[in-house]
């Protein structure tokens, strides 16, 4: 069974989505709340597949924009940082356990 969402469906749930913004080349572009990305959104982002990334986590309006921006990898690192802390979702840490600092090694 396929999901399909109405267009008043969809405009209900693009009210209720919080979004916060950051800027790429001196355009501001909207990022969906962190509570709103998924997996494949992180996944793409640790592939540098950021088209990928932008049609998952930014306003719809503004996939076309980043994409047409064609901004540099210095710029896109830029933007994801500043998008990431506007939406409360830091990259570029690792969420696996940290290593012990005291050897478990038997003697």
């Amino acid at each position: 069974m396929s999901e399909t969402t109405s267009p008043a469906e969809a405009q209900e749930n693009e009210a209720t989505e919080e979004y916060a913004t950051a800027e790429l080349c001196g355009t501001e572009l909207r990022v969906k709340s962190a509570l709103h990305w998924r997996p494949s959104h992180m996944r793409a982002l640790r592939q540098s597949d950021f088209d990928t990334w932008a049609a998952g986590v930014l306003h719809e309006e503004d996939v076309e924009k980043f994409i047409d921006l064609d901004a540099t990898f210095a710029e896109i690192f830029d933007f994801v940082g500043k998008a990431s802390e506007a939406v409360g979702e830091p990259v570029g840490k690792s969420t696996a356990r940290a290593r012990s600092s005291r050897s478990t090694r038997k003697r």
